[in-house]
């Protein structure tokens, strides 16, 4: 390593992962898949090993019978079509077709086997894709504004400076052995297109006078994270210029890095650090790192529409259009992104972009364009006019393939939001996310409706449940949700929700969203709602 590693100085203190990386880097485990275990086969993989894995973007899936999940690595979730039809065939020589979009803006597989790991490898960086430290404690895929370059809410194209962080930090040793998983985002989009409160570091838009001109450029946020304690990021008291992004990345990571806690894995994150240190004694820190830094400016986000885009939308560039596409849940099959590459080259700009609400955009088509492209037989399914409901429901992986989930939520959660399309008219999306485990991948705390996978005992065994929250919202009014009293069981959630929608629309002011009800009413309301529907 090029640094000190300055909390090796009492190994007593570290926990079993903190040594294993101590005696292997995570990053080291990529060569010895591809040197040994390809040819040895799962059996010959160490538990130590399996991992480390998680460095090169792959954890063994449920039930751990030799399949694996990968996550690819997607820039501001911004890909060619080229790299989509690689994508699209790995999938279907080695994934059984089946494609995830994440939360994250990443490209997830399933049914991987070890014996496939080179091979995928080579194809993924033969069009300049990535798996590598996908996962793992370690600089994680950097979300952003997915219209990067085509977004008229935008200050500036974000497009170079992902990739310039991205670049720095993909395979460095010196930032491969953090106390654990560590997000970031990066967007200049006015709506918080990077959902920065909930990331470990983010920027969001900011402009500030110096020297009499305005200036654009950020400001930057800390210590945000979910899990089963969640934490809003702080915002630091300083104005980053464009080209100063880089060495404010850089800062943090290395306090997070050589400060960060790592005696207990629970407690790893840099939002407990942030929560102990607080917001002032972080920048005196990073600032001993990178020097003097320009105090606040203008926030430029002005709210948050949680990262949806569906249906056809102007460009910033005139004549050209971007589709939105809602894909439920975030699931596809290699079939379909063929088919979106094609559409992309044959109508738009032969780009396609996923969203951290695990939908797909298509850009650059022109007007005349339009209808044509509208008329495309995959746009039934994946539609840009999607129901009210399934266009705002997002979901984890769930205990399909999940070792941690102790629910299914894919399926639970496409048939609720179709029951709720055929059972409830309502004029506000109301968004509801599905988590199996209180990981939370499925970003639960965030949404309106937030549902979290659970166990319960009946006369005929253990049941799927799921525990209720309301009120979560990103942007300038941040604020987690509300979680309820009242188990409610798998097959009762569909209806159960439908009341509590209902309940809000007959007694909502006009245009008042969900979350400005919630906030209204309190969410002792829904408390008390919730407990009549389950005693009925």
């Amino acid at each position: 390593m090029a640094y000190e590693p300055i909390w090796m100085a009492d190994p007593s203190k570290l926990n079993k992962v903190e040594l294993q990386k101590i005696e292997k880097d995570g990053l080291d485990v990529i060569r010895t898949i591809i040197e040994q275990y390809a040819t040895e086969g799962y059996d010959a993989i160490t538990e130590d090993d399996m991992n480390r894995f998680k460095w090169a973007g792959v954890y063994e899936q449920k039930p751990k019978d030799g399949h694996f999940m990968m996550r690819v690595r997607i820039n501001s979730g911004v890909m060619t079509s080229a790299q989509a039809r690689a994508l699209a065939e790995i999938g279907q020589l080695y994934g059984r077709g089946l494609i995830d979009v994440t939360t994250r803006q990443a490209i997830q597989y399933h049914w991987l086997r070890v014996e496939n790991l080179p091979d995928i490898f080579k194809r993924l960086e033969a069009v300049g894709l990535y798996s590598f430290e996908a996962c793992g404690d370690c600089p994680r895929t950097i979300v952003g504004n997915p219209l990067a370059d085509i977004d008229p809410d935008e200050l500036m194209d974000t497009t170079a400076l992902v990739n310039q962080v991205n670049d720095f930090f993909l395979l460095n040793r010196d930032f491969s052995n953090l106390p654990r998983k560590y997000k970031m985002s990066i967007s200049s989009n006015i709506y918080n297109s990077g959902h920065a409160e909930i990331q470990c570091l983010a920027f969001t838009p900011a402009t500030k006078v110096i020297d009499g001109q305005e200036v654009l450029g950020f400001h930057a946020w800390v210590g945000g994270g979910l899990s089963a304690k969640p934490h809003l990021a702080k915002q630091l008291d300083m104005f980053v210029r464009p080209e100063e992004v880089l060495k404010v990345a850089i800062g943090v990571t290395t306090i997070y890095r050589d400060y960060g806690y790592r005696e207990k894995r629970h407690h790893a994150r840099l939002k407990f650090l942030m929560a102990d240190w607080g917001p002032e004694k972080f920048k005196d820190k990073l600032i001993e790192l990178i020097g003097d830094m320009p105090s606040l400016g203008e926030d430029k986000t002005i709210g948050w529409k949680a990262a949806y885009f569906d249906g056809v939308h102007p460009q910033k560039q005139q004549g050209l259009n971007y589709i939105g596409l809602s894909v439920p849940v975030g699931r596809l099959n290699s079939e379909e992104l063929i088919e979106l590459a094609r559409i992309s080259d044959e109508y738009g700009d032969s780009t396609i972009r996923t969203t951290v609400s695990q939908n797909i955009i298509l850009s650059g088509v022109p007007d005349a364009k339009v209808e044509a492209a509208l008329q495309e037989k995959v746009f039934e399914r994946l539609t840009p006019n999607p129901g009210h409901f399934m266009s705002r429901t997002v979901s984890c992986t769930g205990n399909e393939f999940c070792n941690l989930a102790v629910v299914e939520t894919k399926k639970r959660a496409v048939s609720v939001a179709e029951y709720l399309d055929a059972h409830v008219e309502l004029d506000e999306e109301v968004r509801i996310h599905f988590i199996g485990c209180p990981n939370a991948c499925g970003q639960k705390h965030i949404a309106d409706i937030g549902l979290q996978g659970a166990l319960v005992k009946t006369p005929e065994g253990m049941v799927d449940a799921f525990d209720l929250a309301v009120g979560g919202i990103l942007g300038p009014n941040a604020q987690f949700n509300t979680t309820l009293k009242g188990r409610v069981k798998g097959d009762d959630v569909a209806p159960v929700l439908a009341q509590l929608i209902l309940f809000y629309k007959e007694n909502r002011s006009p245009e008042e969203t969900f979350n400005q009800f919630v906030n209204r009413v309190g969410a002792a309301a829904f408390q008390e709602k919730l407990t009549e529907i389950l005693a009925s």
